[in-house]
């Protein structure tokens, strides 16, 4: 009986459609909105006239500068690894270039971090690359992956919000279940706000496959299809802009925060990943593939150390629970299983497996925790390591089991509850300072404690640091 089933997606098949600032110029574009992402995933952007974006594209070099302070936590405080001396060079990718249909008359484009004027590097050469820009790091593991391991990846991410009427005090829009119909009720702002996302996002050539109401008070999702990793990280910007903007069009405040309200679900960025290989047998359909099962190893291996990147705030660890549908707090994986921090999703249907990484959340940067997951997947591709622990397919989850019961499948590690023991698990563990560069590493390290200082030490009742949780994110 043939069990295949969902939409086939392979790399190759995939349609890129590009807009040329040529387009732009006869639909009558007015700016150009340049964006980044710094270390605590706040969107940060700089507006040209497209006359004057014209002539930069034509400069030798286009790009735009930035304060070096801007990839920390420019507003808060400036931890010791970023000082007020210096600038970056934001060298655009006139790939990325598409119209924000949330804000007619503008583009929106993305790039590399660069250093503004290069200097001799060790072997004497002219060194350009910043090895904080997380975008060109995320690009280098991927190329390296299908270059070296003729093994390449489909990502999709699921855009998890959450609508607030009010921020102070923190309010949820409306009320519903579960895909509940009730959260498109005729003439609500939120049946309005969906319909002018779907829209805008076929307008900016985004991808979509779905939109629908999601578990906690005012929560809904987007769902995006499979893209290139590089394109998901890109597209998971564009989108949450979308989202935000249109939000705010019509009187709400749209929030990514893990959990706002502990009496319901929390709110993630769940990431799927397909792995593909050029050159081998084709996967098989009772079991994964050895590119799937070995990729899959090395991902749980440092999954305690990626944590630091994927759920990096304090208010993250609310959605690290067992029996809440978050992934739980053991490091494993299983069939369908939505109490594993990996879920195993269509298992039988080879041409659209995908596992499904739960252990990410919306205050995350995109390309960061892309990075860490597939240089962490990487690492058991080249090592060809043996997935030692066992499909948690039930009917016990791993919360439900015993220590001897947990041992038979090979569950033997729990993930960090805390943001501060992720990052000591970070901090030690030596093949993930090597995948993302140890200066990466210490820096991100240093911005994360002062953000986690900035969202949780201020002297706070709870009520007030929810409110500052939820309009910084």
């Amino acid at each position: 009986m043939e069990y295949n089933h969902g939409v086939s997606y392979k790399p190759e098949n995939l349609e890129k459609t590009v807009f040329t600032l040529d387009k732009a110029l006869q639909d009558g574009h007015k700016y150009v909105r340049i964006y980044w992402v710094d270390f605590v995933n706040v969107r940060r952007c700089r507006v040209l006239p497209i006359n004057y974006f014209k002539e930069l594209v034509q400069a030798k070099r286009p790009g735009v500068n930035f304060a070096k302070v801007a990839l920390g936590l420019i507003y808060l405080i400036t931890p010791p690894c970023f000082t007020s001396i210096g600038e970056f060079y934001y060298a655009l990718d006139l790939s990325t270039l598409r119209p924000l249909s949330f804000a007619p008359g503008h583009l929106g484009l993305l790039g590399y971090v660069e250093e503004k004027t290069p200097y001799n590097g060790p072997d004497g050469n002219p060194t350009v690359q910043v090895p904080l820009c997380a975008r060109s790091l995320l690009k280098r593991v991927v190329e390296d992956t299908k270059k070296n391991f003729k093994t390449e990846f489909l990502v999709g991410i699921e855009t998890e919000f959450i609508l607030l009427s009010s921020t102070r005090p923190v309010t949820a829009s409306n009320m519903h279940q579960w895909s509940a119909s009730a959260g498109f009720l005729t003439g609500s702002k939120e049946a309005a706000l969906l319909e002018e996302i779907g829209n805008a996002m076929e307008a900016s050539n985004l991808s979509l496959q779905m939109l629908h109401s999601e578990a906690a008070p005012g929560q809904y999702e987007v769902v995006s299809g499979p893209l290139d990793p590089l394109e998901a990280a890109d597209q998971v910007v564009f989108v949450r802009e979308l989202v935000v903007n249109l939000a705010a069009k019509h009187g709400l405040h749209a929030t990514f925060a893990p959990r706002p309200f502990m009496y319901t679900a929390g709110s993630s960025a769940h990431v799927h990943i397909s792995v593909h290989q050029k050159e081998g047998p084709e996967k098989p359909v009772k079991e994964m593939s050895e590119a799937e099962s070995t990729f899959l190893a090395g991902v749980l291996e440092h999954l305690p150390a990626i944590a630091a990147i994927t759920l990096p705030t304090p208010a993250s660890y609310k959605r690290v629970m067992d029996g809440v549908w978050s992934g739980g707090t053991y490091v494993h994986y299983g069939t369908e299983n939505r109490e594993a921090p990996v879920r195993l999703t269509n298992a039988t249907s080879p041409e659209s497996r995908n596992f499904e990484m739960r252990f990410v959340d919306g205050t995350a940067n995109p390309y960061l925790a892309l990075t860490a997951i597939i240089g962490a997947g990487l690492t058991g591709l080249r090592g060809q390591k043996k997935l030692e622990v066992k499909d948690c397919r039930g009917p016990k989850c791993a919360w439900q089991m015993d220590d001897s019961e947990r041992k038979t499948l090979g569950i033997t590690k729990r993930m960090p509850l805390t943001i501060e023991e992720a990052r000591v698990n970070l901090e030690k563990d030596v093949v993930m300072r090597e995948v993302l560069g140890n200066e990466l590493v210490e820096t991100y390290l240093s911005v994360n404690k002062t953000l986690g200082d900035a969202l949780s030490n201020q002297g706070e009742n709870e009520k007030q640091e929810l409110t500052r949780l939820v309009e910084f994110y």
